[in-house]
Parts: structure tokens; C-alpha cells; sequence
């Protein structure tokens, strides 16, 4: 296993996960602001399922988004 491969593959999936993620967030935020879903709310949970079959990974991370 070359470690310096490893790492820049690992680097560039998360990359590409966290501008997604981030992307696809800040839509849904501002769609359901103007259609008053969130309305009064200054926070709301979230939450991101990491899945690997081969590995056996299935890791759930969650977390809160301040929207003030």
C-alpha cells in the first residue's frame, strides 16, 4: 500500500464531500427559508451516514448548523 496514494485519494473524497455537502446544504436552507420551513428556527440538527461495505465501515456523524 503506498501511504502518500492513500492519503491524496482520501483527501480528494472528502474535498469533493465537504463542497457537495456544503453546497447542497446552503440550498436547502435558502429553500426552505423562502418557503418558511424555518422560520423562528436558529439551529437545526444534521447529520452524515459514512458507509465503506467492503470495509466494514457504517459510521454515523451528527451535528448542529447555526443559522445566527
Amino acid at each position: 500500500m503506498n501511504e502518500d496514494a492513500l492519503n491524496m485519494s482520501i483527501r480528494k473524497f472528502l474535498k469533493k464531500v465537504g463542497i457537495t455537502s456544503q453546497r447542497e446544504i446552503e440550498a436547502a436552507i435558502r429553500e426552505n427559508i423562502e418557503n418558511d420551513k424555518l422560520s423562528g428556527k436558529t439551529s437545526f440538527a444534521i447529520s452524515v451516514q459514512l458507509h465503506a461495505p467492503e470495509l466494514g465501515l457504517d459510521h454515523k456523524i451528527d451535528g448542529k448548523i447555526e443559522l445566527e
